[in-house]
């Protein structure tokens, strides 16, 4: 992989200052790690390994959420740093697990960032409610603006930092490190992603989903079905499911109020 060209290195400052954005709007979710890195991947030239990066990153923050004052690790800055660095060191599917392991220290790096905007946006604040007793609501609305922009930057600047360094200086370093060690990321990276997942099904587990668990792992054990196949299969188990749940719920033995067990799927099987 080339150095980037000036349009590249600009449209990828713009991806990462609306993925900083993004991550306090949550709107149009350019913070997630397959949004951000595809959309990496799609300016410089590199989608493909973009978004494999960007599906495995997406597992791991899937069990990233912010919980009272505990913020969460930040995605935004892991996904755009790890594929700049990927887009840079040129080993195409290869560096896909050193990129995964990178981002890991990064989002605990930007929650740094994050820390620093959020303070340094206290005194914004305090200008909206200076406004708010004038009655200047277009300062508020510049100061809102204002506020918003200050996390696209968070993103937004290291971004720019990282696309500075040469392609050449980051592929020589990434070759030079010892095959220990980039194993080790490699299977560390992959240990990672199988948490991510597994904090998810331990916040989605329950009696009524388990088998669907055991019946999606099974499937894609034994059988050589591609990940599009299985998630047909998925999609079409749940819509069974949730038309046998609505025959339940009008049936006199799926109701709870009836005697039901509070299962409507299992209330129809009994009935069988």
């Amino acid at each position: 992989m080339s150095d980037l060209n000036a349009i590249q290195m600009i449209l990828v400052v713009i991806v990462a200052f609306f993925a900083g954005m993004d991550g306090i709007l949550d709107q149009f979710q350019f913070h997630q790690p397959l949004v951000a890195c595809t959309l990496i991947g799609l300016v410089t030239g590199n989608l493909e390994i973009s978004v494999m990066l960007g599906g495995s990153l997406q597992m791991i923050a899937l069990g990233w959420a912010n919980v009272g004052a505990a913020i969460a690790p930040d995605a935004a800055l892991a996904s755009i740093a790890s594929a700049i660095i990927l887009v840079l060191g040129g080993q195409e599917q290869a560096g896909i697990s050193t990129a995964i392991a990178v981002a890991i220290p990064l989002a605990v790096a930007g929650l740094f960032l994050t820390m620093i905007v959020r303070t340094l946006a206290v005194p914004v604040v305090h200008g909206m409610d200076k406004a708010a007793e004038s009655g200047s609501y277009r300062q508020i609305e510049w100061l809102h603006v204002l506020a918003v922009c200050m996390q696209g930057l968070r993103i937004a600047i290291p971004a720019g930092a990282l696309l500075f360094i040469p392609a050449t200086t980051v592929r020589q370093f990434l070759e030079s490190m010892p095959d220990w060690l980039t194993e080790g990321m490699e299977i560390g990276g992959g240990m990672v992603v199988a948490v991510g997942y597994a904090m998810v099904i331990n916040m989605m587990s329950s009696r009524e989903v388990w088998p669907f668990f055991i019946l999606g792992f099974a499937i894609a054990a034994v059988t050589d079905l591609t990940l599009i196949a299985i998630g047909a299969i998925g999609i079409a188990l749940a819509l069974i499911y949730i038309s046998l749940s609505k025959q339940g719920g009008s049936s006199q033995g799926g109701s709870d109020n009836n005697g039901g067990s509070g299962d409507p799927l299992g209330d129809i099987l009994n009935d069988y």
